[in-house]
């Protein structure tokens, strides 16, 4: 596994080995000891995964302490831009962001860990989404970032984006009193 930091403190992105031949490929897509050694020492308590179409844009969420919630985010079918936002009290990188592509073509794995708000567009359809969770969701400390807030001027990768209702009436950053 390759680990690469970004410009923002924590949040890594983790390219696998991929072992290819007739039958198709293999690769290990979690294993703890090799994540502790790259200083990812998380308990999984909950995984996720979302089908989306074309254009749907979901986020930007977070989830507060206690039940604050590190991420292990991978594309199995299809592709999105992936997108996290700094919501750190005190970080040198507050209120930025980064982005990047992950594909069932890259096997490219995102690690974000608690204190950012997520969010993803979907680039192709039916596109599935997996995400490992340190954290259960727990619904009263849920919280999320307006998609568009201009501070941020996320270029999502897509045009008209589909979005819940909930993630049409988010806060933006401004408004936000960050719990971390």
């Amino acid at each position: 596994m390759d680990i690469k930091e970004i410009f923002i403190k924590g949040p890594l992105v983790l390219q696998a080995r991929i072992f290819f031949d007739d039958r198709g490929y293999f690769f290990e897509s979690y294993n703890k000891e090799a994540f502790e050694k790259f200083g990812i020492a998380a308990d999984f308590l909950q995984d996720n995964q979302s089908m989306s179409q074309k254009g749907a844009l979901r986020g930007l969420h977070y989830q507060a302490p206690p039940f604050a919630q590190g991420k292990l985010v991978r594309v199995v079918k299809g592709a999105v831009y992936d997108v996290i936002v700094d919501i750190r009290k005190g970080s040198a990188t507050y209120g930025k962001h980064f982005g990047l592509e992950l594909s069932e073509e890259n096997f490219t794995m995102f690690w974000i860990p608690p204190g950012f708000a997520h969010g993803f567009s979907t680039l192709k359809d039916h596109t599935i989404f997996q995400y490992k969770c340190t954290q259960v969701y727990t619904k009263e400390s849920e919280g999320g970032i307006l998609w568009n807030d201009p501070s941020l001027a996320i270029d999502w990768q897509v045009e008209s984006p589909i979005l819940s209702p909930k993630d049409q009436v988010l806060p933006p950053l401004s408004e936000l009193n960050t719990p971390f």
